[in-house]
């Protein structure tokens, strides 16, 4: 099996492409200093990216795992993930509270993708 790792960083790659699957690293905003929803569109503008890069797009999206600061913030996520995701291909979802690497990131997304 080939696989290719995309967006290298020093301790990760962002995407990584394993035949007939895509994995991505946790996607998170830019701009942290945007609320919960513009911090969900920048971390699935990300994921879109990473989907095309890899030749696939959010229909093929098998799981999601979003991780949220505060719980209570699922709501207003959940409208932009709507907004998102799929509705005829929705994935297999968890949605966690967790403490954040950086304390105003809110929300962090990773997904698993299969391949065309």
């Amino acid at each position: 099996m080939t696989i290719i790792r995309h967006e290298l960083e020093p301790i990760l790659a962002n995407v990584v492409e394993a035949r007939p699957f895509v994995f991505t690293a946790g996607a998170i905003a830019d701009d942290l200093s945007l609320d919960v929803l513009g911090q969900t569109r920048q971390a699935l503008a990300d994921l879109d990216r990473y989907l095309a890069l890899c030749g696939t797009d959010k229909s093929r999206v098998i799981s999601a795992v979003i991780w949220l600061s505060d719980i209570r913030l699922r709501d207003a996520m959940n409208t932009v993930w709507l907004a998102w995701v799929d509705p005829a291909h929705l994935p297999a979802r968890a949605c966690i509270e967790a403490r954040m690497a950086d304390p105003l990131c809110l929300v962090e997304l990773q997904i698993i993708a299969a391949k065309p």
